[in-house]
């Protein structure tokens, strides 16, 4: 468990932010500590600071602790005390003591939980006294959040879970036959392919035999990749997948797809398949052949595959809103309901495969699609890169629990343009404004630094440049609003799905 860096040199730079917050602590251990650290601990970690408290400008000052000692040995007693915290999961070089100014300040180390301690909870109370952080607060999660992070848990995916109050006839034969021949197609020799359906069905893990009866049954995964819409959603009443095509601006959708229309079976299998087609159909196909066998096939269209396939097997169907894939001119945008199990770090970095749904990953693998080791997101990336395109954003969001990938199709902007766009800003000319005054010189500062954030990494919504200056969201958006007017920053999307690139300037 890594966690979250602070340095000390910066103290004066730093506000508080979505992974900083500042304690007072003068008349000893606040109450709210403890939530603060359930909610860092249940999203991706942070820094709490005691004795500093945050001016009404943002800017921090000390407090001038003088019972260092007696906090430290109430925290300790408190965190180690479960009828205060389900988990101490902090270590003695967690909590640092160090000076500011010449007064004392303690910092709290707190890590992103791994998945089998959370939900991480105060005061003996699972439902009542679990928290998430969300941008300068912490919030109660709902009871849909915490069950949520209960089925994460546990080591056995629940996809596996068998069905024993339905057969196997509320599967698709279409849809299984169509996998069938996916299947045969990537791998004709495969000893599989001899079973009937029923054992067929039990290899891949799509049923099982319950010990009840002794009669094969749908597993989950099984049900979700097979099943008819209506049967699915007896188990998951949230179940819904979505596809909407934006292509034409005058047009509201040029194509769209439920899961809950009626004329089709509105499993995952039949929606990877069908999403296949409409996602790749777009893409560039170079004229490349392997001896007399002509190369459709482009590492972009691989990437863009394992994305859905990620999406799917990553999704769980407990939430609200289910699948929503967006697809316009430049773009690409999948959202799944659920949070990143190993942590969208990790999950950047690569090297651990841990999907929430083992076994529709598993049937995925069949067929060629799915990276088992853990490498999918990052060669994404690598893709993206030797395309010369703007990096894709992973965006973890909760209430509800939800993932959002975004793949854009812009290219990268050229490092010249974001130096003339740096100058511009220092020169005070964006739209009109001089840097004239210690407000005008800070606001021109803070768009440097949205500059620089953009240069660096592509894109970003309002929300990541928001923790990035660490001021409040509304600011931003007027900060962005005055890149955009000038013609230096750009708008992408809309909605929640809304995100900000450099602009390409006129010569």
């Amino acid at each position: 468990m890594k966690r979250v860096s602070f340095d000390l040199s910066k103290f004066d730079e730093y506000r508080e932010g979505n992974r900083l917050e500042v304690k007072r602590a003068a008349d000893g251990l606040p109450n709210n500590l403890w939530e603060t650290y359930s909610a860092f601990l249940n999203c991706g970690g942070g820094v709490i600071l005691l004795g500093v408290r945050e001016e009404k400008d943002g800017r921090w000052s000390t407090t001038h602790l003088t019972n260092k000692n007696k906090l430290l040995k109430s925290f300790w007693d408190c965190i180690n005390d479960r009828s205060k915290v389900s988990v101490n999961l902090l270590k003695e070089d967690d909590v640092v003591p160090f000076e500011v100014k010449g007064d004392v300040v303690i910092a709290i180390y707190v890590p992103k939980a791994s998945r089998e301690f959370k939900p991480v909870y105060i005061n003996n109370n699972l439902f009542g006294g679990t928290f998430r952080r969300d941008h300068e607060g912490d919030y109660h999660c709902t009871e849909s959040e915490v069950r949520g992070m209960l089925r994460d848990q546990a080591e056995r995916s629940m996809d596996e879970k068998p069905l024993p109050d339905m057969d196997l006839t509320v599967l698709n034969a279409e849809t299984l036959k169509l996998f069938r021949s996916r299947h045969h197609a990537v791998n004709e020799n495969h000893v599989w392919h001899k079973l009937d359906d029923d054992e067929y069905l039990e290899r891949i893990g799509a049923a099982k035999i319950v010990k009840e009866d002794r009669a094969l049954h749908p597993t989950v995964a099984g049900l979700l990749m097979f099943g008819e819409e209506y049967k699915i959603r007896y188990e998951f009443p949230e179940y819904f997948l979505d596809y909407r095509e934006m292509l034409d601006p005058e047009t509201r959708w040029t194509d769209r797809l439920e899961s809950s229309s009626g004329d089709w079976s509105g499993n995952l299998a039949d929606f990877f398949f069908q999403m296949e087609r409409k996602l790749l159909r777009d893409l560039k196909k170079p004229f490349k052949l392997e001896g007399w066998t002509r190369i459709d096939e482009t590492p972009v269209h691989k990437a863009v595959r394992e994305a859905l396939a990620n999406s799917i097997a990553n999704a769980d169907f407990n939430f609200s809103r289910g699948i929503v894939i967006l697809k316009n001119e430049d773009s690409i945008v999948i959202e799944n309901p659920g949070s990143i199990i190993t942590g969208k770090k990790q999950m950047l970095k690569g090297g651990i495969s841990e999907p929430r749904n083992k076994s529709i990953m598993k049937m995925f693998n069949l067929i060629k699609v799915g990276e088992r080791a853990g490498s999918g997101v990052p060669d994404i990336y690598s893709v993206w890169d030797l395309e010369g395109w703007i990096p894709p954003t992973v965006e973890e969001f909760y209430r509800p629990d939800r993932t959002i990938l975004t793949l854009s199709f812009v290219e990268k902007v050229a490092e010249k343009v974001a130096e003339n766009s740096e100058i511009a800003l220092k020169n005070g000319d964006i739209g009109g404004l001089k840097s004239s005054g210690k407000r005008s010189g800070k606001t021109n500062e803070r768009k440097m630094r949205i500059v620089s954030y953009l240069t660096e990494n592509g894109s970003a919504k309002t929300k990541v440049l928001s923790d990035v200056l660490g001021v409040g969201v509304a600011m931003t958006r007027r900060l962005i609003a005055q890149l955009v007017d000038a013609g230096i920053v750009k708008p992408e999307g809309s909605g929640r799905t809304r995100y900000y690139t450099l602009a390409k300037r006129k010569k």
